[in-house]
C-alpha cells in the first residue's frame, strides 16, 4: 500500500478518536436525553443502510444495476421471508456468480 492510504487511515483513526471524546466532554458528566439516545441507537442501522445501498448500486462514481443487485435483491427477499442467513448469502453469491457467467 502506498504512503497516502496509511496517512488516510490514520487520519480516520484520529478522527473517530476525537468524535468519540467530544461526547463525553460536551456532557460533562450528565446524562443523555432520551430524545437524544433515540437518535443515537438509530443512526447505525441507518449507517449500514447506506454503506449496503451505495455499495449495491455504486459503480464508482456512477449508479448501475448489475448481477450483484440481482444478487442482493435475492438475498433480500430471503431475508424478508425469514428464511435463514445463510440460505440469504448463499443464494446471493449463486444468482450473482450465475448472472455474470451468462453476460
Amino acid at each position: 500500500m502506498t504512503a497516502t492510504i496509511w496517512w488516510t487511515i490514520a487520519g480516520c483513526a484520529v478522527v473517530t478518536a476525537v468524535i468519540k471524546g467530544v461526547g463525553p466532554v460536551a456532557l460533562g458528566g450528565r446524562e443523555i436525553p432520551a430524545r437524544m439516545t433515540g437518535v443515537i441507537t438509530l443512526m447505525a442501522p441507518a449507517l449500514l443502510a447506506a454503506l449496503v445501498l451505495t455499495s449495491t448500486f455504486a459503480v464508482r462514481d456512477e449508479w448501475h444495476v448489475g448481477a450483484h443487485t440481482v444478487g442482493v435483491a435475492v438475498g433480500g427477499v430471503i431475508l424478508v421471508r425469514r428464511g435463514p442467513l445463510v440460505l440469504a448469502v448463499a443464494a446471493a453469491v449463486g444468482v450473482t456468480a450465475l448472472l455474470r457467467a451468462l453476460t
